[in-house]
């Protein structure tokens, strides 16, 4: 074989921007968790001696911190000054939590798949399954800070209205049950804004359904069970939700079949995935790449330690999330509405 040095040195060049994003996804992490970011948006620009003072840590690590940022592009840099600044764009990405473009959940949950690293490649040789309840919290909590921030921009001023007669059954008053509601940031966005509905958050496992009866606190309208998607409780839902939860279930199938038997005649069914084309090549893009490395990690080895282990995965597609909905029972399914991230996928019997 004969080697190019240009393309090589293209891929080196790729591989060391590869490894200086994953380094510095720890330092995010942290920035995170010390409110580095938020001190910088809040009273910025400052030196690495005020953002130490303003946080409480200490100086010498502030300053190595606040450089790697500068050369990731995550920080603004004054020589002049030597004063280190958030730009609005940067403040939205790394700082602001009620930003739609906020990432910092997506760090988060990072941080549980490396400290999972061993057992994923354990499964990777044997095959085996691993559930979402073998990880640290760092992943409950990262997903549910990835996904709200896009469903509270989306859910109520877009993808509800995009769905016929779906707000106005709401307001008038409609029981809807949200299934795989993790943390309960979909079920409880739903309920602040349709006050005469009544919403069920079920979800399998029991830590998540805890976590989501503390945020929704005393709203009268919400409550949140423990049951699988295939069994769950309940009958004659006007609405029924999953989001980007389907492709994570090892029998996405039973599931729908049973959300068939439990919705009303007239109901609809709601179904949000990651976004996603039907075939590999036209899925070689940086989304699908994160989603791709998700997936992986997380989505494949969920529905693999469950019954069916039909293991559809994060960059199913529409087609193939369709057809899942059709031979689950429904007869209409159609593309309601769509972000960079995400399809809506609206389904009838």
């Amino acid at each position: 074989m004969t080697i190019d040095e240009q393309k090589l040195n293209a891929l080196v060049g790729k591989m060391i921007t590869e490894l200086g994003a994953a380094a510095n996804g720890v330092l995010l992490l942290i920035g995170d968790k010390l409110g580095l970011f938020r001190a910088l948006r809040e009273h910025g620009p400052m030196t690495s001696a005020s953002l130490a003072r303003r946080t409480d840590t200490s100086e010498r690590y502030i300053r190595e911190w606040l450089c790697a940022q500068a050369a990731s592009g995550l920080v603004e840099y004054d020589p002049a000054t030597g004063r280190f600044s958030l730009s609005p764009e940067q403040s939205a990405v790394v700082a602001d939590e009620e930003s739609p473009a906020f990432m910092g959940g997506g760090f988060q949950s990072l941080a549980a798949v490396f400290a999972n690293e061993g057992r994923l490649t354990h499964a990777f040789q044997t095959g085996e399954g691993i559930g979402w309840d073998q990880h640290c919290n760092c992943l409950f909590c990262g997903t549910e800070r990835f996904f709200r921030t896009g469903y509270k921009t989306h859910l109520v001023n877009d993808w509800l209205p995009a769905l016929g007669d779906v707000v106005g059954k709401l307001k008038r008053g409609a029981r809807v049950a949200d299934i795989g509601c993790g943390h309960g940031a979909s079920t409880i966005i739903m309920a602040e804004a349709f006050p005469e509905s009544e919403f069920i958050g079920v979800d399998f496992h029991e830590g998540s359904v805890v976590e989501a009866c503390a945020k929704a606190g005393k709203l009268p309208n919400i409550r949140f069970e423990v049951g699988r998607a295939q069994d769950y409780a309940g009958a004659d839902y006007d609405l029924v939700t999953m989001f980007d939860a389907l492709h994570d279930m090892g029998d996405p199938v039973g599931a729908i079949s049973h959300i068939r038997k439990t919705i009303a005649s007239d109901g609809t069914l709601m179904i949000v995935e990651p976004m996603a084309a039907d075939r590999l090549e036209d899925n070689l893009n940086p989304v699908s790449r994160s989603y791709y490395a998700f997936s992986t990690q997380l989505c494949v080895p969920a529905a693999l330690k469950q019954e069916g282990r039909a293991a559809l995965g994060a960059q199913a597609g529409e087609k193939r999330i369709t057809e899942t909905i059709i031979k689950g029972g429904f007869s209409r399914v159609r593309r309601a509405a769509a972000t960079p991230f995400n399809m809506v996928l609206e389904a009838r019997l």
